[in-house]
């Protein structure tokens, strides 16, 4: 059914209200791209500290593992490991998680390799502090700004290729809703029900500029330029 005053998105082939689908929807695919980004923090972000911190041939091999797996276009190994595993929000979430940590290790490794030599590593180094305190305690808090940017940035990303994976079928089986399924069945009913995809394809667009937006914003307070400009 159109666009009514009952329904302001319309409905969809069900005559569910599409609106409410979509309020529905957010759920599973919010959770589906939170939960790929929080393992991918969980993977990426200690590599990329070990791996900086410590100059070895494992620390290296780690490195090269993860340009390798950069190299790949991430959606089509993605594709390949969900198809493997059967549609639903577990193989969706796992597929991602092993395709994107490599973002967050080379962006940890290369901030980790730069403050390696500051000053005050090495006063902590020359009080006998252990390396594991060193990375815990005087490396990491100094790359959350650069996390928080490059987490929701991901986000973003991430729920672009949940959707994606969706839309050919590999994400949740009804009747869980989900923004991209429901894009993927509007295929069917178009020109004709143009309204159809309007409300999932709106709540994408406006999810993801939300969190570019608010990456972009915390880039620019955390930026030591800021800093510089307000005592000055």
């Amino acid at each position: 059914m159109e666009p009514s005053y009952s329904a302001p998105f319309g409905t969809d082939r069900m005559g569910t209200d599409l609106f409410m689908s979509v309020i529905w929807g957010a759920r599973s695919t919010l959770l589906m791209a939170l939960s790929t980004v929080s393992f991918c923090l969980l993977i990426g972000v200690p590599i990329g500290l070990i791996a900086g911190y410590y100059r070895n041939w494992f620390c290296d091999a780690l490195m090269r593992l993860s340009d390798i797996a950069m190299a790949i276009p991430e959606i089509m190994v993605a594709i390949a490991i969900a198809q493997a595993l059967g549609p639903s929000a577990s193989s969706v979430i796992f597929a991602l998680s092993v395709t994107y940590w490599p973002f967050w290790a080379r962006l940890v490794y290369a901030e980790t390799r730069s403050m390696r030599n500051e000053v005050f590593i090495e006063s902590a180094q020359a009080l006998g502090a252990s390396p594991w305190r060193i990375m815990a305690l005087h490396i990491l808090p100094g790359l959350v700004p650069s996390i928080i940017v490059r987490t929701s940035v991901g986000i973003g990303a991430t729920i672009l290729s949940t959707v994606t994976l969706s839309c050919l079928g590999l994400g949740p089986p009804p009747p869980t809703p989900e923004w991209g399924r429901t894009i993927s069945e509007s295929r069917e009913y178009l020109p004709e029900a143009w309204w159809y995809p309007l409300a999932p394809g709106l709540a994408v667009f406006f999810t993801v500029l939300a969190f570019y937006l608010f990456g972009d914003g915390v880039r620019r307070i955390l930026s030591p330029r800021s800093f510089r400009r307000g005592t000055t």
